[in-house]
């Protein structure tokens, strides 16, 4: 499997969707998936029967995954692709609009 370009903690904004535009920070990764939740993007609804955790039920809204490819990661403002180099004997992630790298 190859390295995943968007990481946990990581600023994107939405490319394609109902959400197209939106910006938010990455709240998980499912690599096995290829899906990113994303902090107040892909807001769903959903019936939830009452239960130990939660007494009243009812409509909960909640993030719902989207597929990694409908995101691209941020970086100064600019949405840009994500390359990766060795830094030394590290493999680092570079934003490829500007050529800075992401991780130190």
């Amino acid at each position: 499997m190859s390295a995943m370009k968007i990481k946990k903690g990581d600023t994107v904004t939405v490319i394609a969707g109902k959400d197209k535009g939106k910006e938010g920070k990455v709240l998980a990764v499912n690599a096995k998936n290829s899906t990113v939740l994303v902090e107040n993007v892909n807001i769903v609804t959903k019936h939830t029967k009452p239960s130990a955790a939660n007494q009243q039920g009812g409509i909960v809204t909640k993030e719902a995954p989207l597929h990694i490819s409908n995101v691209m990661l941020l970086v100064d403002g600019k949405a840009t692709r994500v390359g990766f180099q060795m830094n030394g004997d590290k493999k680092v992630r570079v934003a490829k609009a500007t050529g800075k790298v992401i991780d130190d």
